[in-house]
């Protein structure tokens, strides 16, 4: 790319400049949070970038910027409040230009307000709507807070949301829209209007995740009857092998009794060194060794069969924690607790 116009740039052109101009440690952070096709095209984009203007780099970030402070004003005080801020720092035209650029991240923060509400009174009032309302809001507001909400419901309307908002994957704006309305309605907030992607089986897992285990359990129990490979899609989310790092030295000592040295040495093939000196570390010296070894004969693996075992790993490890044999640090209520 030998010569760069701010004006005659792509969203993808702009995206690669703001990252080179940002850094490599600044602009990790980013990266992890995208899919792997976004990472790849970007990646492509920055490749080609040969020279940058200075005016363009600055051009970039300064919009960038912009970007960030509308998202922050509707967060603080709704859309038209964000409009008169920036109207007044940046002038009507300029102002109008950057809502308009950033009107999906907008809409999407209007949620953000929900954060605010009283958990007793977002209750309430959800406890009066329909299933696909409620679940609409469930899947925007925090886990923590979705979890706390859920596990006041009635069971039946708990079952109905849990499998609303894992199979909902993309949401219509004319239904978004009908949820805005009916919150502006009932909390006379501003919130935002259009969602790409929302809700889906990770989302019930990080509320599952923190819900107390007889909310969890009972979910699970019903979903398992209305769609198993839904059921199973969630539980698979809810721990992964990595999450063997939450497990206590007994628990991890048990669920390793139930794991063959073969299956536990593919497994630890595809893991960082933390969790391999846990394990280890909870084994004899002996079995340590044999481990070891194991690994280091069989050579490079297929990812696919460390994954497979991984999950067969993290299928005892559910099965054992269902029985109450371990316990999941920062999982369930003091009632789940192991004492000596």
């Amino acid at each position: 790319m030998a010569e760069l116009a701010y004006e005659s740039l792509t969203g993808l052109q702009k995206a690669a400049i703001l990252v080179v101009a940002l850094g490599v440690e600044a602009s990790s952070p980013i990266f992890k949070n995208m899919s792997e096709s976004d990472i790849q095209q970007l990646t492509i984009q920055i490749a080609n970038i040969e020279e940058i203007p200075s005016v363009v780099t600055d051009a970039v970030v300064e919009e960038f910027y912009q970007m960030v402070l509308a998202q922050e004003y509707v967060g603080q005080g709704g859309l038209e409040y964000a409009r008169s801020v920036l109207e007044q720092s940046l002038g009507e035209p300029r102002a109008a230009q950057v809502l308009s650029k950033v009107q999906g991240a907008l809409h999407v923060s209007g949620f953000k307000l929900l954060k605010k509400v009283d958990p007793a009174q977002l209750l309430n009032f959800i406890l009066h709507e329909h299933p696909q309302t409620v679940a609409v809001i469930m899947a925007q507001i925090e886990p923590e807070q979705a979890a706390s909400i859920l596990a006041e419901l009635p069971e039946q309307l708990q079952n109905e949301i849990v499998y609303r908002v894992a199979t909902m994957g993309k949401i219509s704006p004319e239904l978004l829209n009908d949820v805005e309305k009916t919150l502006e309605s009932q909390m006379e907030s501003v919130l935002g209007q259009d969602f790409s992607q929302a809700g889906g089986a990770n989302t019930v897992a990080e509320i599952l995740n923190l819900a107390d285990r007889n909310t969890e359990r009972k979910i699970l129990d019903t979903l398992v009857q209305k769609d198993p490979e839904l059921a199973t899609e969630v539980k698979n989310l809810m721990f992964v092998f990595d999450d063997l790092m939450l497990l206590d030295d007994k628990s991890l000592q048990r669920v390793m009794k139930e794991i063959d040295v073969k299956d536990l040495s593919m497994a630890l093939k595809g893991t960082g060194e933390e969790l391999k000196d846990k394990c280890f570390n909870n084994v004899s010296e002996r079995v340590a060794t044999l481990i070891q070894e194991e690994m280091d004969f069989m050579g490079p693996v297929r990812l696919r069969d460390v994954e497979e075992v991984q999950q067969r790993i993290v299928d005892v490890v559910r099965s054992l924690e269902e029985d109450g044999e371990i316990v999941v640090s920062g999982k369930g209520g003091a009632e789940d607790a192991l004492v000596e």
